[in-house]
């Protein structure tokens, strides 16, 4: 299978509010679509997750982002044009995505994808997607395919076959809290 028959089938399953595992800028993850709730509540059960955590989402581009973050203080823009690996910001405002996916202050965790395969999944998907980290909560991300148990595997609705042989470390991103008042606060 191509890559874009893989992003096709992968959009079509989340479409339909299945939940895809992925490869990211990242680690592998495990997606859906984010504004759609009953998609959502499926990873947290997935992942054996509470939904008081609230999950990262990627996006494509910055005109993505701003359709669901009201809003975008200057900072954040700063902070994500100077990064040079990875970083997802935590914003406040969200808007037009899963409650359950928000967390209780409003706030969304978000990143612009640059790698080639995710950027394309979610220009595709037209939407944020959920990218939580491939694994059950509390164990170890999944660098590489390799990585992922067969209990993820099998609890998936589709499981992209982009990079599954690809054996190098991969680490989850910067995460950095942003405040409408520009206050910024690195988190991991």
């Amino acid at each position: 299978m191509n890559q874009q028959e893989d992003i096709k089938k992968a959009v079509e399953v989340m479409r339909n509010g299945g939940v895809i595992l992925y490869p990211t800028d990242t680690v592998w993850g495990i997606g859906c679509d984010a504004t759609n709730p009953e998609a959502v509540a499926k990873v947290y059960k997935i992942k054996q997750r509470d939904d008081s955590k609230a999950l990262i989402c990627l996006v494509d581009s910055e005109a993505r982002l701003q359709r669901y973050v009201r809003d975008v203080p200057e900072v954040a823009w700063q902070v994500m044009e100077l990064a040079t690996q990875p970083t997802t910001v935590i914003l406040d405002n969200a808007t037009s995505l899963a409650e359950n996916l928000t967390a209780e202050d409003g706030s969304i965790a978000m990143r612009i994808t640059q790698e080639p395969f995710s950027k394309e999944l979610c220009y595709r998907f037209q939407k944020p997607v959920v990218s939580t980290s491939a694994n059950i909560s509390g164990q170890p991300a999944a660098q590489n395919y390799k990585d992922i148990s067969e209990e993820l595997l099998n609890a998936v609705d589709y499981v992209c076959y982009s990079r599954r042989q690809e054996k190098k470390p991969h680490t989850p991103s910067k995460i950095i809290r942003i405040r409408r008042n520009g206050e910024v606060e690195i988190i991991r």
